[in-house]
């Protein structure tokens, strides 16, 4: 049984893996991937950014919510004045269309709500698959059947459909931010809950699980010392998955009128505001749309690399930066192949002639 909550069983064998070592293997699987730990600084740069909203704005001097009427031509539709959308010393990405509103505050107080919504919706989401997971396995054929019954009814749903209704009905006096978070949360925990009960079936036939039971361990403490630790992998590479398709959701409902409200900055909300000004102020539309495409594509390949790295035998799905390490490793097979089967001739054609010889 193991002692320590973190530790795993090797594969093959029911000996558990202390935490510590199989942590050193996660991180130099980590770092042999030239993507991943790319991408992976690229978040922790956008986290970082997000964070540090209130500090990079006032650098800058100004906020995300001043209209500034002075620096908008009226008599054009309300266009930036100055080129490049009004870039200046004072503005660094320049101002809004209409509003006048500092465009490099709105982007990184926009990345505190988008990065928040989906980081937050992703802790409920396996906090409650978990749960599900865990307890449709560990209970009997009843509670098993009820609660996959559950799971399947939360996967047919329609998210964006039901997002859409659920966040029409909300009076408009609920924090938005946090309505998002929730209905994106609770709608979505079905696929994980999927995978975490179909590994805990597997795992619960293990030789320590079963040596934990005849100790006469109650379930809930199996759960937790022998069942979580194993799930963990499965948990972190599902997640680190679901944080770039929160992003997505949380920018569409924006878009569509029904996610974060103005003024409060969002990426998706901004995209809403600019899909008429392409034209007149491109950089308007390019940069929430540029920030979300770079935040998605980073979290997919950290995501992608967490998944490699925990689970070695399966090979990265994007192939970045992975070719000629996978050619290297295939001509070393090769050669080691070839080797090996010359030397099998070799002591074949030597035992042959000594045959002959004697």
């Amino acid at each position: 049984m193991t002692e320590s909550p973190l530790a795993t069983p090797a594969a093959g064998t029911d000996a558990p893996v202390p935490a510590a070592s199989g942590a050193r293997r996660f991180w130099r699987r980590l770092r042999a991937q030239r993507a991943a730990l790319v991408a992976a600084a690229v978040v922790a740069l956008l986290v970082l950014v997000a964070l540090a909203a209130p500090l990079l704005t006032a650098l800058e001097g100004q906020d995300p919510f001043t209209y500034h009427p002075s620096l908008i031509d009226s008599a054009r539709g309300g266009v930036p004045v100055g080129s490049l959308g009004g870039i200046d010393a004072e503005h660094w990405l320049g101002v809004e269309p209409q509003t006048g509103r500092d465009l490099f505050a709105r982007l990184v107080y926009g990345a505190r709500v988008s990065l928040g919504v989906a980081l937050a919706a992703t802790v409920i989401q396996v906090a409650i698959g978990v749960a599900v997971g865990v307890a449709a396995a560990l209970g009997n054929q009843w509670v098993d059947q009820l609660l996959s019954r559950i799971t399947d009814i939360i996967v047919a749903m329609p998210l964006m459909i039901m997002s859409l209704a659920l966040l029409a009905v909300v009076p408009a006096s609920f924090p938005r931010p946090v309505l998002v978070t929730l209905v994106i949360g609770l709608i979505a925990w079905g696929s994980i809950a999927k995978i975490v009960r179909a590994q805990t079936l597997s795992m619960k036939g293990l030789d320590y699980v079963s040596a934990a039971r005849l100790s006469g361990w109650k379930t809930w403490r199996i759960a937790r010392r022998e069942l979580l630790p194993g799930l963990a992998a499965p948990v972190i590479t599902y997640a680190a998955l679901l944080v770039p398709m929160n992003i997505s959701v949380e920018a569409a409902l924006s878009f569509l009128g029904v996610g974060v409200k103005p003024p409060t900055p969002s990426w998706g909300q901004m995209l809403t505001a600019a899909d008429v000004w392409y034209q007149a102020a491109p950089q308007y539309l390019l940069l929430p749309a540029g920030a979300l495409f770079v935040t998605v594509l980073a979290l997919t390949v950290f995501g992608d690399g967490v998944r490699t790295a925990l689970d070695p035998r399966a090979a990265s799905r994007l192939r970045i930066g992975t070719g000629r390490k996978d050619k290297d490793a295939a001509t070393a097979t090769a050669t080691a192949t070839a080797t090996a089967a010359a030397e099998a001739t070799a002591t074949d054609a030597d035992a042959t002639k000594k045959e002959a010889t004697a």
